[in-house]
């Protein structure tokens, strides 16, 4: 038996480890499981492929073991392909040399991201030390005679002697120190396995003491049982052409704890340069606070059926949080950090690939207006998030937009509404407000209604700012109805008659209101109302300010609107008669606020308003 020292970096990492990433010492046993899941695929590949390997009886499985008490110990077997005494030396003694310098160089001083970086550079068997104060590992090299046995404190170095381990494999000890003593236990163990490795593709199985009881609950007997504890075949790896609609629902159930079926799935394996396997579900309704800054989607990412993360937003775009399921990759090194996932090409490829399957699978689901609305009640507003955020899938996501509209009581698309857009239409029209009521109503449709022209009702906060993000479709301008510059699109030479015919009128008016308004105009929108407000063509609307001011902007200065009048109402008819009158001011400032209230914004002087009012009335009676 001979000892030997760790080079200088292996006690250093071994240190960092021990102390720095303690709070994630669970890790440990998903990093031995996957070294032996390694193995057993190495083992497996030989007896496949070389001759000498094709008759070695080859029996693939991972054995834990755990004793309690005094001096409790936790043991990790499996049956792959074993090491030689050097190759104990090389992967224990030393760690992969280079793996250990960019390991080092690589940490970043958070435990959590840092303890994300130990399988990645092939240093997880040390997080070994994060729990026990000695560590064993017996092993045999498949097609070898002897067998060895690698003995280690984590701290002055390691032993290396001969062992009477019989058949190939590897077997470690870990001598559970007391912080460690925790995993000396059935149901920590098994929560670990179902957690990190369940999908791994070689049975585990584990060896505990099972208790009889007698009546009166004192123990009558004990005696050793050893079940399968994973589910050693990840259910996304198989065929979706061999799983029932009901074994998709059922796993949804098991995996996301959702007591209702999915509202649909993506199932797709990528194979060629890139292999990868994506299960994608949308749930049937969206999570009460998949609004929140801090909401944790659920989508999880697996490296060859090893459970890595699903704390991580690289994943899936944000738009895409409320999809739940499963990212498995064989390109991918086991265990990459959230800074490594940014910079890593594979993953972008993963990502991109799996954006586009989901926008595939909703664009199909589309085509069926009813079941697309069930969706888009949950999710629409993320998809607009998507079209603001997301500008490599912006064209597809714009397909999903879905809009209320003056023509049509269900939701429709952009598409359905060039469809059928007027031969001498130039632009799409959109109205944005409060609510759908508020909008069918609204004096600034009047002409379009007359026209018979359909326009959009965006009745969402968010509307205005996610539309402003696509100005053409199909070629064709989308045009805000609560701005200006829509009505030019109509506009007669009999509109310059009556602006000269009410020019004393306007000069009045605008004397009187001053810089309540940016300016005021004749209307050629208007055929019932007398009057109505819009935004030039810059400025943002009335709901935009209203909106801003509601999250918080209340230091923005006012935008003022402009004041449409309509030349062919009696109520401007006869304004025209009483300018030099007293009732003009009165009317004046009525045709302005009740603009004002048709476009939801609050009066600020609702008594003068009141008082204005009755003057007319008592005028008139």
């Amino acid at each position: 038996m001979s000892h030997q020292p760790f080079q200088t970096e292996v006690s250093q990492l071994l240190k960092l480890i021990i102390h720095s990433l303690y709070s994630h010492k669970e890790i440990f046993l998903r990093e031995l499981i996957s070294n032996s899941s390694d193995a057993l695929d190495k083992l497996r590949y030989l007896t496949l492929t070389k001759d000498d390997f094709k008759s070695m009886k080859f029996d693939p499985k991972i054995s834990l073991e755990f004793n309690e008490g005094d001096n409790p110990t936790l043991t990790i077997s499996d049956t792959g392909i074993g090491m030689s005494k050097k190759e104990l030396e090389d992967n224990l003694g030393t760690i992969a040399r280079s793996g250990t310098k960019n390991f080092l160089s690589k940490l970043s001083g958070d435990a959590k991201k840092d303890s994300q970086l130990i399988g990645q550079f092939g240093v997880g068997f040390y997080s070994s030390f994060m729990v026990a104060d000695k560590v064993e590992v017996a092993s045999k090299k498949a097609g070898n005679k002897e067998s060895w046995r690698w003995i280690s404190d984590g701290q002055s170095g390691f032993e290396i002697k001969k062992d009477v381990k019989k058949d190939h494999g590897t077997s470690i000890v870990l001598h559970l120190n007391d912080e460690g003593k925790e995993f000396a236990s059935r149901w920590r163990i098994e929560s670990l396995v179902k957690k990190y490795s369940d999908h791994i593709d070689s049975p585990i199985y584990l060896t505990f003491d099972e208790v009889d009881y007698d009546k009166d609950g004192k123990e009558k007997s004990k005696k050793p049982k050893t079940e399968q504890i994973n589910d050693a075949k990840a259910f996304w790896t198989r065929s979706k052409n061999e799983i029932k609609k009901k074994e998709y629902k059922e796993f949804y159930k098991s995996f996301s704890n959702d007591m209702e079926d999915p509202y649909d799935w993506v199932h797709f394996r990528a194979e060629g340069n890139l292999e990868f396997v994506i299960l994608f579900f949308i749930p049937k309704k969206a999570s009460p606070d998949i609004y929140r800054a801090d909401y944790q989607s659920g989508v999880k990412l697996y490296v060859n059926r090893v459970f890595i993360t699903d704390d991580d937003k690289e994943l899936l775009p944000p738009w895409l949080r409320f999809v739940k399921g499963i990212i498995d990759s064989s390109d991918l090194p086991l265990n990459v950090s959230r800074e490594i996932l940014q910079q890593n090409r594979v993953m972008a490829k993963i990502r991109s690939n799996s954006v586009k399957k989901i926008l595939d699978r909703l664009k199909t689901i589309s085509g069926n207006k009813e079941k697309y609305a069930e969706f888009y009640e949950q999710y629409g507003r993320l998809i607009k998030e998507g079209v603001y955020q997301d500008f490599e899938h912006k064209e597809a996501l714009t397909e999903l937009l879905r809009f209320k509209s003056t023509k049509d009581e269900s939701l429709v698309s952009l598409r359905d509404y060039v469809g059928r857009m007027r031969d001498d239409q130039k632009s799409i029209y959109y109205i944005t407000g409060q609510n759908k009521v508020s909008l069918n109503n609204s004096p600034l449709l009047e002409m379009y209604r007359k026209k018979d022209i359909e326009v959009l009702l965006l009745d969402d906060e968010i509307d205005e700012i996610i539309i402003s993000s696509v100005p053409k479709y199909d070629e064709k301008d989308l045009k805000s109805v609560n701005r200006s510059g829509a009505a030019d699109d109509f506009s007669e030479e009999k509109d310059k008659d009556a602006e000269k015919n009410l020019k004393p009128v306007i000069k009045k008016m605008k004397k009187l209101l001053g810089d309540k308004v940016k300016d005021i105009k004749i209307s050629n929108r208007l055929s019932g109302s007398p009057s109505c407000i819009v935004a030039d063509e810059n400025d943002p609307t009335a709901q935009m300010q209203e909106m801003m001011r509601s999250m918080g902007q209340m230091d923005m200065p006012e935008i003022k609107p402009i004041l449409e009048i309509n030349p062919d109402h009696d109520i401007v008819i006869k304004l025209k008669e009483k300018t030099k009158q007293k009732a003009f001011d009165d009317i004046a400032l009525l045709l302005y606020e009740q603009a004002l209230i048709q476009e939801g914004v609050k009066l600020k002087d609702t008594s003068g308003f009141v008082e204005r009012l009755n003057k007319i009335i008592i005028g008139n009676l």
